[in-house]
């Protein structure tokens, strides 16, 4: 059984399954949380050696050096975890990274898969075809169409010419109608002048004379 499969707890032997990247990836992450609370657990134990350190002093001189000591294993143990941790990291991510490529090329190859299902029965030539068909098939539409909105009489066929002709009569009687229209208006009547007579001023004659008799009048009196 190899380091790993001791580790991981599987078998290596012939016919044994392998750990899928899944698993392996778990196991490392509960490896990394183990490992992450050995070190916190070494981390207070230096604290509490060097506390021990401190307080013995010269006064407990073996006592104090024993701490240190210690201390000095439990910091060389913690090195070693911090080591085997970014080994760890390093070989998850690894296997993420893995995992990941792996699931990417499957779904590539399904995708693969499904689309040389759809192409199985086409290929160029039938690709070509078919697009002719479509081609001749909507230029049908379109004449079908166009047929269909073209004006007709449903049975009832008009000689163009006679129709022409009617055309030319009807607008020839319009263009003489205007113009007997316009004739007419040589007739109309001015409107006649007003019978009633203007008062007459009086004659310059007539003042004249009345203004002669004024005169002799006068001349006669002063006689």
């Amino acid at each position: 059984m190899s380091l790993f499969g001791k580790i991981f707890g599987t078998g290596g032997g012939k016919g044994g399954k392998g750990p899928t990247p899944q698993e392996a990836i778990q196991k490392l992450r509960e490896t990394e949380e183990m490992l992450a609370k050995k070190q916190e657990f070494l981390e207070k134990k230096i604290d509490h050696e060097l506390l021990t350190a401190k307080k013995n002093g010269t006064k407990n001189k073996r006592a104090a050096l024993q701490a240190l000591k210690r201390k000095k294993r439990y910091e060389k143990q913690l090195a070693q975890i911090d080591g085997t941790l970014s080994t760890i990291e390093f070989q998850r991510e690894a296997l993420e990274n893995a995992n990941t490529n792996t699931e990417v090329l499957k779904n590539m190859g399904f995708a693969a898969k499904a689309m040389k299902a759809a192409h199985e029965n086409m290929d160029i030539d039938k690709v070509d075809d078919l697009m002719a068909d479509i081609t001749e098939q909507q230029e049908l539409a379109q004449e079908i169409s166009d047929v269909i909105s073209r004006p007709v009489g449903f049975g009832e066929d008009y000689d163009e010419d006679e129709l022409m002709a009617e055309l030319e009569e009807l607008e020839q009687e319009e263009l003489d109608k205007n113009l007997l229209e316009i004739e007419g208006t040589e007739d109309v009547s001015l409107p006649s002048v007003p019978s009633t007579s203007l008062p007459s001023q009086p004659a310059k004659k007539k003042v004249e004379e009345d203004e002669d008799d004024m005169a002799d009048l006068e001349a006669w009196a002063a006689n």
